[in-house]
């Protein structure tokens, strides 16, 4: 299978990264105790927001559903809104280094395109909770008006990031990219949602459809 042929190549290790730095509270910029705890407890939040969606989970849900009592997670985040937005932008943080990483290492266009291609499909695989509580997350912002801040500049720092590989690939290819910026984004971003969301209980199969998409997608782009 051609997704399995990369699988091992090069691959980002999404769920251990993530999982663990979240669980260390790492983040770009150094480590401290209150930030590790935070990360902690939004690692532990992750299980009952992707079961129960953002509109019906409350503090007190996730704290029934972890070893942290609810006055402990009031204490490290204001409320619900600051508990999933510090974990999703953490994460798209982590996305955004991983992707220039890729684009800093790749020594030729064919490299890229496989790399690229089994960051996007094996992180859906690897960190399918959070994936799932970012589309929720990002669909409640066209209701509350509190989301949309943090759920812009997370599109924006995913989108400008994902042009970043684009543009490489394409001065790689010594071609020319055929779509401006927000729609190439919108079509990754489209195939990374469909995978999640018709993967037929199989998020297996869906992985291995989305890592074909995305390497052809990425020839598509450019000419």
């Amino acid at each position: 299978m051609h997704f399995g042929r990369h699988a091992g190549e090069n691959a980002p290790t999404s769920a251990s990264m993530t999982r663990t730095a979240l669980g260390k509270g790492e983040n770009l910029s150094g480590i401290n105790k209150f930030e590790r705890r935070r990360g902690q407890l939004a690692l532990s939040a992750l299980t009952t927001l992707s079961e129960l969606g953002y509109a019906r989970t409350s503090l007190r849900d996730i704290a029934r559903n972890s070893d942290f009592s609810h006055g402990i997670l009031h204490y490290y985040f204001r409320d619900k809104v600051d508990l999933i937005t510090y974990c999703v932008r953490y994460f798209s943080a982590m996305q955004v280094a991983r992707y220039d990483g890729l684009v800093a290492a790749a020594r030729n266009s064919d490299e890229l395109k496989s790399t690229f291609s089994s960051a996007v499909s094996i992180g859906l695989l690897a960190d399918e909770e959070i994936h799932r509580t970012w589309y929720d997350l990002r669909n409640q912002s066209l209701f509350d008006a509190s989301l949309r801040a943090d759920v812009t500049a997370i599109d924006e720092g995913l989108q400008s990031a994902i042009w970043r590989v684009v543009t490489r690939y394409a001065e790689m290819s010594s071609k020319r990219i055929r779509l401006p910026e927000d729609v190439t984004y919108a079509a990754f971003d489209g195939l990374i949602y469909q995978a999640l969301t018709r993967n037929s209980g199989s998020i297996e199969v869906a992985v291995a459809d989305l890592h074909e998409s995305v390497e052809s997608l990425l020839l598509g782009v450019v000419r």
